[in-house]
C-alpha cells in the first residue's frame, strides 16, 4: 500500500446508508458483490464485480477520490485518483 495526498484530507464520514447493501442496487433490482464506503461523503456503492459499478460510479460523478470496502474484517482503501491501494 501506498500513501496519498488524498487520504490525508478524508473526514471519515459515517455511512450515508443504514442498510447493509447498495441502495443503487435494490432500487435496480441487482445485487451487490460486494460493498465500497466513499470516505468524502459516506455513500455506500457497490464494486467493479458487481452488476452496476456503482462506487466507481459515484466517483465518476463526483471526483471523490478514496474509498474503502465496507465488508466485515476489511480495512483497506482505493484511492481512484492514483490508481492505488492507499
Amino acid at each position: 500500500m501506498s500513501e496519498c495526498a488524498h487520504v490525508t484530507e478524508l473526514p471519515h464520514p459515517e455511512p450515508a446508508a443504514q442498510s447493509e447493501t447498495c441502495p443503487e442496487c435494490v432500487a435496480a433490482g441487482t445485487h451487490p458483490v460486494h460493498l465500497r464506503l466513499c470516505l468524502t461523503c459516506g455513500h455506500v456503492g457497490c464494486c467493479d464485480s458487481s452488476p452496476r459499478r456503482h462506487a466507481s460510479a459515484h466517483h465518476a460523478a463526483t471526483g471523490h477520490p478514496v474509498m474503502r470496502s465496507f465488508e466485515p474484517n476489511e480495512e483497506w482503501r482505493w484511492c481512484f485518483v492514483d490508481q492505488t491501494l492507499v
